[in-house]
């Protein structure tokens, strides 16, 4: 009851700041969002106890995520810039092997750069576009989860996530493909069926890679959850690493299209 109830509350407040929010605060919004998010990854990132200042870290996230909100084509190169300047001084004036500052580094383009990517779709194909991007999303977690259940028999990775089957993973492309190509056209207007559905497809795939992702994290870290934010669900990271992995494809199509 415990995760139906802040399942239903976290859908809630994300489909009311959608809705609702006016640009400006969207863009705020997922700067918030982005350095929880970059907080708990940071934090399964150093499960060993050798800690580093993350302040530098979340100052790119929330930048890199403000920067990529903006409605207009933005020139990622700068903040590229700026990661890696700070990545040179964490490993040659702050003592950290390459490894954990490349994986530190990441956080911005991990986190920050799909969560602002999110806001500028909303900026630039309407707030439909944006539901049609969770709404995708969640239509593929959900025919995994059943498409697993009811079929699934071979494991997809399974010294990674042992309940992930490739059944599941079938099911749940071949449901977000047809959705999108059903929808997408509906709500995008440059969009047609095929072009659509080879997106949904992306979608598919690759909120499966984010997923595996996470878990491969969480699994190195030694730990269940990124955080326990959310009762019956652990942490913000959880509920959206597919999302994360899924956005920049659906971006970089609606700025093609």
């Amino acid at each position: 009851m415990t995760r139906l109830l802040s399942g239903v509350v976290l859908a809630g407040a994300a489909l009311a700041a959608i809705l609702f929010l006016p640009l400006v605060g969207l863009r705020l919004l997922a700067c918030v969002v982005a350095l929880v998010a970059a907080r708990e990854y940071l934090q399964v990132l150093h499960h060993d106890g050798r800690r580093a200042n993350p302040l530098p870290v979340l100052v790119l996230v929330a930048v890199t995520c403000w920067w990529m909100g903006s409605p207009s084509r933005t020139d990622v190169l700068a903040l590229l810039l700026a990661g890696l300047a700070w990545l040179a001084i964490e490993v040659v004036f702050r003592g950290l092997t390459v490894d954990r500052a490349a994986a530190r580094f990441l956080a911005p383009w991990y986190i920050g750069m799909p969560l602002g990517m999110l806001a500028a779709v909303q900026a630039s194909g309407g707030r439909l576009a944006t539901l049609l991007l969770i709404a995708t999303v969640v239509v593929s977690d959900s025919a995994q989860y059943y498409a697993g259940r009811m079929f699934g028999r071979r494991p997809l990775a399974p010294t990674i996530s042992p309940k992930k089957t490739i059944e599941g993973a079938m099911g749940g492309a071949v449901l977000a493909t047809a959705f999108l190509a059903v929808a997408g056209p509906r709500v995008l207007p440059a969009a047609d069926v095929l072009s659509a559905a080879v997106v949904g497809l992306a979608v598919a795939a690759l909120g499966i890679c984010g997923d595996l992702f996470e878990s491969r994290l969480k699994r190195i870290a030694g730990v269940k959850d990124s955080g326990t934010l959310i009762p019956g669900h652990g942490g913000l990271l959880d509920r959206i690493d597919a999302l994360l992995f899924a956005t920049p494809a659906f971006y970089l199509y609606l700025h093609t299209t």
